[in-house]
């Protein structure tokens, strides 16, 4: 299979392109710099021309002038991506779906909505609310993070634990395939058995198959009460165990269950203005927990009793219950700033693997031996979503040491954890994606079966290679 963005794209097809999509559909150089970069600064990009169309049309008729010519595409959200899945390396356009902004349909009664691209998810969440209705997914970047790229990335987040990947939130979709044509499975089914589900192709496909411009999201419910909870325990053992007992205890009522280490609320309450630490005395490991329920009154009073208890067994040491919305959003704000405290320390090596959940205590014990082993002076950082075997685990060097201390050993520290998940049939990446950063990991680590049956994928939909070059394959 050939490969587009070797060489620079001809003018005439940047001519072509230019008329696509109109004067407004053309950045200038000089507004090109928020495209280019990613927050950790780890994947510098350069592109022939970033463009925003403003309708599927615009997309296909770009899409197809690149295919007529050989020139690479890079499909691009929010750009909050972590792996650099979004980020150009050169001679590619750069297509941002920033202005496929409409709201297509809002369905109470069947519990969807239709929305392009470019809304970001705190749109969504507004746009759900707005109906009387919930959607769940719910990421740290959900300000600026979009539609397209939460669905092309399969995102995950904090309520997985109840709702489900974006991958199960996702009914239908309308994607512009690598030549040009407009694929529409806009379908608001339940369902639908008529063969493959093609949608799962561009769910989690991070671009490389085509450019998802519409998606038919589910709604659930919105919650009548919730309850948020902030616990601290001895070890991960005691964590495993309160998920269980908290599920039991609430039939099933959790919709998050977070996990982070002592080292976490030092990192946080010393780098993110305003962050506290909730609980007056230390203790090893935390979990914040939040509840839903669909009648007020007796969730409070379920959570009191769950936590009472699990005093009783020894499980937790200590806990708090938010008792307003200006408490609960200062618990999430700590949990969600977590990766810009590590950041502010050091670059490091950062993981975001997945084990099954009964397994993380024992993850994370031979994971840190396996890491201090290379690098006895480092800190390991473990957090994450432990209700569904998601941890964000993440090395940097020494206190006070230069932010790339580790740049030398990063890979060496990756390959060993990434051998105690293979111990574990884990994931490399849970929810974060393969992008530039796990590409050749990615080769070295999936099966020869599985790695066949993507590239037969890929050249069948996109012989060219022009879709998001060098990423994920």
């Amino acid at each position: 299979m050939t490969h587009a963005g070797q060489t620079p794209p001809p003018q005439n097809a940047l001519d072509a392109i230019a008329r696509a999509v109109g004067e407004k559909g053309v950045v200038a150089p000089d507004d090109a710099a928020p495209f280019l970069s990613e927050w950790r600064g780890r994947w510098p990009g350069e592109a022939a021309m970033i463009v925003t169309p403003a309708s599927t049309e615009e997309v296909a008729a770009v899409v197809k002038i690149c295919a007529e010519h050989n020139v690479a595409i890079t499909p691009q959200g929010g750009n909050t991506g972590l792996v650099g899945g979004q980020i150009p390396a050169g001679n590619e356009i750069l297509l941002s779906l920033k202005r496929l902004r409409a709201v297509r349909d809002v369905s109470p009664l069947n519990n969807t909505m239709t929305l392009e691209a470019g809304l970001t998810l705190a749109e969504a969440q507004e746009i759900a609310g707005e109906a009387g209705r919930l959607f769940p997914l719910s990421i740290g970047a959900e300000g600026s993070c979009q539609i397209g790229g939460v669905v092309s990335t399969n995102a995950g987040g904090v309520n997985v634990l109840r709702y489900g990947n974006c991958r199960d939130l996702v009914l239908g979709l309308e994607a512009v395939l690598p030549d040009g044509r407009v694929w529409n499975g806009l379908k608001r089914l339940r369902k639908n058995n008529t063969g493959y589900d093609l949608k799962h192709l561009f769910i989690g496909g991070e671009g490389t198959l085509g450019v998802v411009t519409a998606a038919v999201l589910k709604l659930f419910p919105a919650p009548a009460e919730q309850a948020t909870a902030f616990a601290g325990l001895k070890n991960a053992e005691d964590a495993v165990a309160l998920l269980a007992h908290a599920q039991e205890a609430t039939g099933g009522g959790a919709t998050s269950f977070e996990f982070m280490t002592r080292r976490c609320i030092e990192l946080t309450t010393a780098h993110i203005p305003g962050v506290r630490d909730p609980l007056e005395s230390p203790h090893p490991c935390y979990v914040l927990m939040e509840f839903s329920a669909g009648e007020t009154g007796a969730l409070r009073g379920t959570v009191e009793t769950m936590l009472a208890d699990a005093l009783d067994k020894g499980l937790i040491a200590d806990a708090v219950i938010a008792e307003n919305e200006t408490q609960r959003q200062a618990l999430w704000h700590m949990r969600h700033s977590m990766s810009e405290a590590i950041n502010a320390e050091g670059l490091g090596a950062r993981h975001d693997v997945s084990v099954a959940t009964s397994d993380i205590p024992a993850f994370l014990d031979q994971a840190a031996a396996a890491v201090l082993a290379l690098a006895p002076d480092a800190r390991i950082i473990a957090f994450g979503h432990m209700g569904d075997g998601n941890i964000h685990y993440d090395v940097i060097g020494p206190d006070g040491a230069p932010k790339d201390a580790l740049a030398d050993r990063r890979a060496e520290i990756e390959s060993a954890v990434y051998d105690v998940i293979a111990a574990f049939d884990g994931s490399i990446s849970a929810e974060h994606g393969v992008g530039r950063h796990r590409r050749d990991t990615l080769a070295k680590r999936k099966s020869p079966i599985e790695l066949d049956m993507m590239r037969a994928v890929k050249a069948a939909l996109d012989p060219k290679g022009i879709m998001n070059p060098g990423k994920m394959l």
